[in-house]
């Protein structure tokens, strides 16, 4: 909800927690978070975000993005941002929850994400998941100094159909 933003974009100007994610670290004011937002809110055919709640509290973001209902696709994106909640279990209940959706709500067969490769932690959460390490993209980010890699993971939906 527009209400979230704030939260959002402190999230977002968190450097600490954008060096886990595949994005770049840079100041983000909320105007344009809130542009980020309209954006979304006038291309939801391709998009499906949602938020993360524990309680009645906003504590992540989940994201279809990039839909493709031809090849019946679509890239996933995931962020627990409120700290108190990592580790707990909140981005596994929520990717369980996106993925049924996909799958049986909206007839996609794949999805696929990009993580890298120096989170481990999410890593592990994908792969118990039933997400398949396809390839890597060598030196694909700039973080920090140097360049990382990008693990390219998907899984499909007669992988957990068995």
């Amino acid at each position: 909800e527009r209400n979230d933003i704030s939260i959002i974009n402190q999230w977002r100007n968190n450097a600490e927690f954008i060096d886990l994610l595949g994005a770049p670290f840079r100041f983000i004011n909320v105007e344009v978070d809130m542009k980020w937002f309209e954006n979304y809110m006038n291309n939801r055919d391709t998009q499906i975000r949602c938020a993360i709640l524990n309680d009645e509290t906003l504590v992540g973001l989940i994201s279809l993005t990039s839909i493709d209902y031809l090849n019946q696709t679509a890239e996933v994106h995931i962020m627990i941002g409120d700290t108190n909640c990592q580790n707990k279990g909140a981005g596994s209940f929520a990717l369980n929850q996106m993925i049924s959706h996909a799958f049986n709500n909206m007839n996609l067969r794949r999805l696929e994400l990009t993580v890298l490769s120096t989170n481990e932690r999410a890593r592990h959460v994908y792969e118990k998941l039933g997400f398949a390490l396809e390839g890597i993209k060598r030196n694909a980010k700039y973080k920090n100094g140097c360049f990382v890699d990008m693990c390219c993971y998907a899984l499909l939906k007669q992988d957990i159909s068995k």
